[in-house]
């Protein structure tokens, strides 16, 4: 899919701003804090009537959420460029499986999809003034600013602002479970410019869970096909990828839901994701052995929970949380297991 052509400062795809992963959410008054919500990271480019979405790894999402497209193309400004979160609103808060579901190649599943369950952007900052005018190098108090400035503007068509606050108690209330539909804290310095593709904020998680990227599988033991355990990677700063772990303990339907969703990634020769340290010899042949592996090429990115971590590797097996086809596999990095 192409981008639009767009007379702005800034075109897609533009690298964001990303978070470093800590452990504590940062005291002082150098900081804001926002809600991290359950979504999917998204730029929004809009130039008069033309409008570009723009995933955190660099891909086009317009036409996967046509209803986000015709929200930003009414907004009064006539250009500007958003940060934002995708979020569909869903019992209270906001539900991620179902912006998996758009990520579809059908249009007619992708329409039916957009109108039962409609997505929703909240913009968090402004990169691109509606004058035109580049503030990447303001500091983001400056670019907020200017976003509440613009504010009504943008709600009369629908957008809404993420909420923000600078009292580090009411974050941690949000941390504790006081807003439904987040799964962490995110914190940026008041008076830090927009930092293209740095991890220059810090996120605080409510459960710690890594990102990975799955670069082989044991097949389940017994007469019943499906995935036993998905072989997890981390990419170091050589850009080597890196064994660290398993998720297991799967129930029969996800076992054969696995198995659906990864043959076809089955490596057809070499060591698949792993460059670096790899789980062991990998063999195609023997399903019934379960410390056999097979390799997977490096292509899909799960997110699990992890309850210990120490010398590069998950000292016990994690949880699959979900699938993130919205991240990039490089972007999974060791410096997630820091802290």
């Amino acid at each position: 899919m192409s981008w639009p052509t767009l007379d702005l400062p800034l075109l897609p795809p533009f690298p964001p701003m990303e978070a470093r992963l800590v452990h504590a959410v940062p005291v002082g008054d150098a900081w804001s804090y926002e809600p991290k919500w359950d979504g999917f990271r998204c730029l929004a480019f809009k130039d008069d009537a033309k409008v570009a979405l723009q995933s955190k790894s660099g891909q086009p999402l317009a036409r996967y959420f046509p209803e986000v497209v015709d929200t930003v193309s009414r907004a009064e400004p006539p250009r500007l460029v958003l940060d934002g979160e995708l979020v569909i609103p869903a019992e209270g808060g906001y539900a991620f499986e179902p912006l998996l579901q758009r990520i579809h190649p059908a249009a007619s599943r992708v329409a039916r999809l957009a109108a039962e369950t409609p997505a929703r952007l909240l913009a968090f900052d402004l990169l691109v003034a509606p004058d035109g005018r580049l503030l990447t190098g303001e500091p983001l108090e400056a670019r907020r600013t200017e976003l509440a400035r613009i504010a009504p503007a943008l709600a009369s068509a629908g957008l809404e602002l993420t909420s923000t606050t600078r009292d580090r108690s009411e974050a941690e209330r949000w941390l504790a479970g006081a807003v439904r539909g987040i799964d962490g804290v995110i914190a940026k310095r008041l008076d830090a410019a927009y930092a293209s593709g740095e991890r220059a904020m810090q996120k605080v998680k409510r459960l710690r869970t890594v990102d990975c990227v799955v670069g082989g599988l044991r097949w389940a033991t017994g007469r019943e096909r499906g995935v036993g355990s998905l072989l997890l990677g981390l990419y170091d700063d050589t850009g080597l990828l890196q064994y660290v772990g398993h998720a297991a303990s799967f129930d029969a339907r996800t076992r054969a839901e696995l198995a659906d969703a990864f043959e076809p990634i089955v490596a057809a020769s070499g060591p698949g994701g792993f460059t670096g340290d790899a789980p062991g010899g990998p063999s195609r042949w023997a399903r019934e052995r379960s410390t056999e592996w097979v390799p997977v090429r490096p292509e899909c990115v799960v997110e699990v929970e992890v309850h210990h971590a120490s010398g590069g590797r998950f000292r016990h097996g994690t949880r699959l949380v979900r699938f993130r086809p919205d991240k990039d596999p490089r972007s999974c990095t060791m410096e997630q297991l820091e802290g």
